[in-house]
């Protein structure tokens, strides 16, 4: 619970100091900067020295002061954007090294570090909806630099490690504080935006105005037409999500296609099995009928032997029968 609070403390305590941005500051004077060395310098001075730090301890220092914050902003909306590349490079890599055939890539030795860079990628499509519109729009920026931390982590970790954990356990932290962000985001830090979106207050006029008679009549109609046609905002989240919604089918469309050819196999499996039976019987079957010819020619052996034993012993008696009879002659004759 103390680590779940912690992390909780952590997010919001970057996010924080986003409202705390937004509010109306007076500028920090010449003076203050030649008494900071550090502000006084270049802004690409000051960007080099902040990326030694991580994007968790850039984001707390936002709320040193204006300029700070502006500079902060700017290295953590490069941070993003960094991340992205650097995401897209490792899964270019590993998608080279994977074989074409869905069927192959399963089993082979890329298969979690494949899953693991997908389950980023979607991560990532959402921390865009979320935050980028309103980045675009210079309104903030990317504010959660714990969460760039943690997907650096996570890539450096699959590039370094030759057989990493499942996807579930290498991405919970990360899954945790990203939505932990994008929920503060809409919920505390996205109503003041909308607020100061480029036409919000010509929309609210428009839309509040009540009609009358004469040429106020083309504000009714242009109040019409605001309420009925969506806001630039509302279409690219529109648009962002049907993004995100094709990437969801081609991952269905890909499992899909995975099942089909397991399929294939099995069946082509079967027939196989179902062949070897077929074989294993033709051989069964003649192996019989091997086994009936050595019967029948052992039973003609046994009686062959044993009429030669009856044929001798009636010979024998013979003999035996001739020798006396001889003897007598034998006897006469002398």
């Amino acid at each position: 619970m103390a680590a779940v609070i912690e992390r909780v403390d952590g997010c919001v305590g970057s996010l924080d100091s986003d409202i705390v941005s937004l509010r109306h500051t007076p500028p920090p004077s010449d003076q203050q900067h030649q008494n900071n060395p550090l502000l006084g310098l270049p802004i690409v001075a000051i960007e080099t020295i902040l990326n030694f730090l991580s994007y968790d301890e850039i984001s707390l220092l936002r709320s040193v002061c204006k300029r700070m914050d502006m500079i902060c902003q700017r290295v953590l909306n490069q941070g993003f954007l960094k991340v992205e590349r650097y995401h897209s490079l490792c899964q270019r890599q590993v998608k080279a090294q994977l074989p074409r055939r869905e069927s192959e890539r399963r089993n082979h030795s890329l298969a979690r570090h494949a899953d693991i860079l997908a389950a980023v990628e979607t991560r990532l499509s959402l921390l865009n909806m979320t935050f980028m519109k309103y980045v675009d729009s210079n309104l903030c920026c990317f504010i959660p630099g714990k969460v760039i931390d943690e997907i650096y982590r996570v890539l450096r970790y699959v590039n370094s490690t030759r057989a990493p954990q499942r996807a579930h356990e290498v991405l919970q932290e990360l899954r945790d504080i990203s939505s932990m962000a994008m929920e503060y985001f809409d919920e505390k830090i996205v109503p003041i935006l909308k607020k100061k979106l480029p036409g919000a207050d010509l929309s609210g006029r428009l839309i509040g105005s009540a009609p009358v008679a004469g040429p106020s009549t083309s504000l009714t109609t242009m109040s019409l037409l605001a309420k009925n046609t969506p806001s630039r905002s509302e279409m690219t989240k529109v648009q962002q999500q049907v993004k995100v919604n094709g990437a969801s089918m081609t991952v269905l469309r890909r499992e899909m296609q995975e099942i089909r050819v397991k399929q294939l196999e099995q069946q082509k499996q079967l027939q196989d099995q179902e062949q070897k039976l077929q074989e294993q019987s033709q051989v069964i079957a003649e192996q019989n009928a091997r086994l009936a010819e050595l019967e029948h020619k052992l039973r003609e052996l046994m009686e062959s032997s044993a009429a030669g034993e009856v044929g001798s012993s009636l010979k024998r008696t013979r003999k035996s029968s001739d020798l006396p009879r001889q003897s007598k002659r034998l006897r006469s004759k002398k």
